[in-house]
């Protein structure tokens, strides 16, 4: 476990870069194996790998860019099931940086 600094994680890619891989990856790995592995990696490689992790108000947030569900073409798939898919795979994301940095329990997201 990280010591985690705030302001620190202003410039995260300098100063925790790693840790940020290993909550990415693990959400992933959690998610490909609950979910269609085909949405998932879409999801993924289309819309998380341009997504930003933020550290306000004692919390993780992710944003992601503008009109994630529109990236996703690698896959044929309901909207209503890519929009609850991508807010599960937020929710995993933001759990494992809280995970990751010892900032309280895992929250278990709902399925």
């Amino acid at each position: 476990m990280t010591d985690f600094d705030p302001e620190k994680f202003e410039d995260k890619y300098a100063n925790y870069f790693t840790e940020l891989q290993r909550a990415y990856k693990n959400a992933f790995e959690t998610m490909n194996d609950q979910f269609d592995s085909e949405l998932v990696h879409a999801i993924d490689q289309q819309v998380l790998n341009e997504s930003e992790p933020f550290y306000e108000d004692g919390a993780f947030r992710i944003e992601l860019p503008e009109n994630p569900t529109e990236r996703v073409t690698a896959v044929v798939v309901d909207e209503g099931k890519l929009e609850a898919t991508l807010d599960r795979y937020v929710t995993e994301i933001e759990g494992e940086l809280r995970a990751v940095f010892g900032l309280g329990e895992r929250d278990e997201p709902k399925a």
